[in-house]
């Protein structure tokens, strides 16, 4: 049972739903001189719940040195956070306001049993 898609048509009557674009990490390539060059997939349309933070939110990701702001975001689907051991940078998620928002930890992880995740992401620009 996706219990998002039951709560998310009365929480949208307040917050409504919004597309953005969603790339996937492909992770990296380094340059000669070290740089590293992240890599994403082609943009595709993405049906996001923004919401603030909340102090649950904000202690699992307080060891992770993130600064900027901050949003808990929601979707139908699987989303991707900062994996290092895989090489992974974060997916990204741009806004119709053109911002551009990192993924920077998935806090809750329900798409193989009901078809959602909710993730943190970070403001880029």
């Amino acid at each position: 049972m996706n219990l998002s898609h039951i709560a998310g048509s009365y929480v949208s009557s307040v917050n409504p739903w919004i597309t953005g674009q969603y790339q996937k990490s492909n992770g990296y390539s380094t340059n000669p001189d070290g740089e590293r060059v992240p890599s994403y997939t082609a943009a595709v349309p993405l049906a996001i719940q923004m919401q603030a933070m909340t102090s649950g939110d904000l202690r699992q990701v307080s060891g992770l040195n993130l600064n900027g702001e901050l949003r808990a975001m929601y979707c139908n689907g699987a989303i991707e956070g900062v994996d290092r051991p895989q090489s992974l940078g974060g997916d990204l998620i741009t806004l119709p306001d053109a911002s551009i928002w990192l993924v920077a930890k998935v806090l809750e992880n329900w798409n193989t049993t009901s078809g959602w995740t909710k993730f943190c992401c970070v403001r880029q620009n």
